[in-house]
């Protein structure tokens, strides 16, 4: 799979020339009190009080449930729902809004979670890997990666999952040109892209036959 800089929404963001991996890098950075999710749009933070450099208390919405953690406001929500809550589905591997390893879900939304602290993450939903298998029964994206063996070490996978749930909200009849283009910012260090693409493909038809094509959260 080729990997180009490309916009997911091949509209008003390609036009514009916003390669996917700036958008989500742009959308997941925290800034002055507030995090940018889905296009563009700002989110305010609870409240403008300072805070730490000691540990605050930081209250959650994973996955539906609520979780109450204390955490020095430097702490980014990757590392608090991995080394707090044990949840590891997303994992830590460029730490720099890179590779997508991190991808998760806020209000929907993926974000590179090693960039948004999770101090700013209070107030929305969030959404990780571990919401999309249930009772031992794999989302039909997860499913989709198992039968076109679209991966080998697996550091990229969820991450890979969550993007490619997420495309597919917004292209849910995609072509093989289009899952090239939308990806572009996963990166996949063992080059399984070729059996990613076919999971895309697969999992579209999938979704769409059940009619969950746009499911993300909830």
């Amino acid at each position: 799979m080729k990997k180009k800089r490309h916009s997911v929404r091949q509209g008003e963001q390609e036009r514009a020339g916003v390669s996917r991996r700036d958008f989500l890098r742009g959308t997941s950075v925290a800034v002055s009190g507030s995090i940018l999710v889905g296009e563009g749009k700002a989110l305010a933070a609870p409240s403008d009080e300072v805070v730490g450099p000691g540990e605050t208390p930081v209250v959650l919405h994973v996955n539906g449930e609520t979780k109450r953690l204390n955490l020095e406001p430097r702490v980014t929500l990757l590392d608090a729902l991995r080394d707090r809550l044990d949840i590891t589905g997303a994992k830590r591997v460029c730490d720099r809004g890179e590779c997508g390893a991190c991808t998760m879900f806020i209000d929907g939304q993926p974000v590179y979670s090693c960039t948004v602290l999770a101090i700013e993450a209070q107030g929305h939903a969030i959404t990780t890997i571990e919401h999309f298998s249930h009772g031992g029964k794999l989302h039909p994206m997860s499913a989709a990666f198992v039968a076109h063996d679209a991966q080998q070490c697996g550091f990229c996978t969820s991450g890979f999952v969550m993007a490619c749930i997420a495309f597919l909200k917004s292209h849910p009849n995609p072509t093989l040109e289009d899952v090239e283009k939308g990806l572009g910012g996963n990166i996949c260090r063992c080059g399984t892209y070729a059996g990613i693409r076919e999971a895309v493909l697969q999992a579209a038809q999938a979704m769409t036959a059940e009619g969950n094509g746009g499911a993300i959260h909830g």
